[in-house]
């Protein structure tokens, strides 16, 4: 009996490759001469598609269209913007992600680029590189420091719970900005963006990307943020306005920011290096051999219930599972 047709649009980790080739007949875009070519070849047959941001690959409506069998669309990480998941329902297909395993990886840098950008431990080093300290002196008093701050999440989700965790247990007050107040949570709950910037000093972005939430933190947001503001982005580039960031950075609207994600990356705007008050990390925020197994592993879970013909573990809320 033939293996069930699966497509990988790029790269993915050797373990999820290996794995996925026992189950699947797996084919590779990324390494495909003539991409074109091999797609209208396997389209017809491809009942599974391994994908994730990080390929390049859109899986939207139209490139699900190509394949009539589709029936899951695996995702790598926890978002998953780049799938159109409303054309996948429509058709029926599941489409998974890889939630929980990465939540406490993130949540750890998280407040690693919290405490980073607040108490600059980054530029401290590298005064120290530089052989300044012997020179001219102690590295100068920083202006920010946690033991002052009231912290407003952008987003409750189970990432945000788990950053949320960790910054209480440093002493600072937690508040949350999400679409519905959640009952189990008893922080502060705001469902204005606008007032909770106001109310806090220090915004921590983590909610979904996607057209919902593009440009969510914008030049109002930042003021209302205000000059002892610090913003720290984990989610995804696109749901801050990076001009507007950029800006507020240069003018003082806000004191200064942390980012592990970015627009167009990893091609990021050139300016982001010759602004001073920014922490940047190249969106690192799961990167752990520990966690991209796990992740991985979860994938490939997921994928392979289709050929178990088991339920998949991770779903995403849009494609709920009920049959194959």
């Amino acid at each position: 009996m033939s293996k069930p047709v699966l497509l990988e649009t790029g790269p993915m980790m050797t373990m999820v490759s290996t794995q996925l080739g026992q189950a699947f007949a797996t084919h590779r875009l990324h390494e495909a001469p003539d991409r074109e070519a091999l797609l209208k070849s396997i389209a017809p047959d491809v009942v599974a598609i391994c994908t994730g941001g990080h390929t390049g690959v859109k899986t939207d409506a139209a490139f699900q269209a190509r394949f009539p069998k589709l029936r899951i669309i695996g995702n790598f990480g926890v978002g998953y913007d780049s799938v159109d998941v409303v054309a996948a329902a429509k058709r029926g297909i599941i489409v998974t992600n890889t939630p929980d395993v990465l939540s406490e990886e993130v949540a750890d840098t998280a407040l690693g680029l919290l405490l980073n950008t607040v108490r600059e431990f980054g530029r401290a080093e590298d005064y120290l590189r530089a052989g300044r300290w012997a020179k001219e002196g102690d590295y100068p008093l920083t202006r920010a420091s946690l033991r002052d701050r009231k912290l407003g999440m952008v987003g409750m989700g189970r990432i945000g719970q788990a950053i949320a965790r960790r910054v209480e247990a440093f002493g600072v007050p937690v508040a949350y900005f999400s679409r519905t107040k959640k009952p189990d949570i008893s922080n502060a709950y705001y469902g204005d963006l606008i007032a909770m910037a106001k109310a806090v000093d220090t915004l921590m972005v983590i909610t979904p990307g996607g057209p919902e939430t593009k440009n969510m933190i914008n030049a109002s947001v930042l003021e209302a943020l205000g000059p002892r503001g610090i913003l720290i982005n984990v989610a995804r580039g696109t749901v801050v306005d990076e001009p507007a960031l950029m800006a507020a950075l240069r003018n003082g609207t806000i004191q200064a920011a942390g980012l592990d994600v970015f627009w167009n990356e990893p091609n990021i705007n050139p300016e982001w290096l010759t602004v001073p008050n920014v922490t940047l990390l190249p969106h690192v925020g799961s990167a752990s051999i520990h966690t991209r197994d796990g992740m991985g592993q979860l994938l490939v879970d997921n994928l392979v219930a289709l050929a178990k013909g088991s339920a998949p573990k991770s779903p995403v809320a849009e494609t709920p599972f009920k049959a194959w």
